[in-house]
């Protein structure tokens, strides 16, 4: 009886212990960094991804390593300084800024090769050998950039970017989404490739851009592609993304609320420790 009721014991332990807690380190840039920050936003998003996953699985504590504005280079530059941590789990969600800023892709010769930060490719290899350094059996997945409309700040309109419609410095955004996609078929790392496959694309970034008729000054809606030849001045003009106009993104590159939802499903999907 006495070993009975130990064994019972036992098993009622077990039932409520409940899934093992797992830490997430997210490391990225405004995408992530904006995921605790939704007053930087006009308050336009209420959870981003990784509140949304925590939400979903309560065993999963994340810390934000998202960095406004920052690129692979400057996550790789400043490495040691950035207080990352041993964790279960690292998702790296970078290269939208690598392409903007007109950073080198390089190949992946750079990669195999730790060639430094002198390459996207590069700097990869010193944020990967990092995570390594801090947890071997860790879960790396790498998360490529989304495609992007006509970038307008919320919070002041002269920091503005034209979209991945065409190239930055003879470099297109699509080819910074293939390089992550190489780097984790080379390592067997889980790739989210968000530009190919998450459904978030130029013609759902927003409903429209609203801007002025050249011809009239009267401001009208402007889908994708008709609003990439009607200029913006950010001095002169209102606004363009109103909140009508949010779908995917709040401003033609940040998530909404329905973007940060796909991500976080995407995401989900390939994160092997949440099943």
């Amino acid at each position: 009886m006495k070993k009975f009721l130990l064994f019972f014991a036992l098993l009622l332990s077990m039932a409520g212990a409940g899934p093992r807690k797992i830490s997430w380190v997210a490391i990225g840039d405004s995408i992530t960094y904006l995921n605790d920050h939704p007053d930087e936003t006009g308050n336009r998003i209420t959870k981003g991804y990784m509140a949304l996953i925590a939400e979903k699985y309560p065993f999963v504590s994340y810390i934000n390593q998202g960095h406004n504005g920052w690129t692979s280079v400057n996550i790789a530059d400043k490495i040691n300084d950035l207080g990352l941590v041993k964790a279960d789990v690292y998702t790296v969600f970078l290269g939208t800024n690598d392409w903007w800023q007109g950073k080198t892709l390089g190949t992946i010769a750079d990669y195999e090769q730790q060639t430094g930060t002198g390459t996207v490719y590069g700097s990869f290899r010193v944020i990967t050998d990092k995570l390594k350094k801090l947890n071997k059996k860790a879960e790396i997945i790498l998360i490529t950039p989304m495609q992007r409309g006509d970038f307008v700040y919320i919070n002041g309109a002269k920091n503005n970017a034209y979209g991945s419609y065409k190239p930055k410095n003879g470099q297109t955004l699509e080819q910074f989404a293939k390089a992550i996609v190489e780097i984790g078929k080379l390592e067997k790392y889980p790739v989210l490739d968000l530009y190919h496959e998450s459904g978030i694309t130029l013609e759902n970034m927003v409903h429209f851009k609203r801007l002025k008729d050249p011809a009239s000054g009267n401001y009208n809606d402007y889908t994708y592609p008709a609003y990439t030849n009607i200029p913006f001045d950010p001095e002169k003009d209102e606004y363009p993304y109103p909140a009508e106009a949010v779908d995917m993104t709040y401003d033609g590159l940040h998530p909404s609320d329905k973007g940060y939802a796909v991500i976080a499903e995407k995401l989900a999907e390939k994160w092997k420790k949440l099943k």
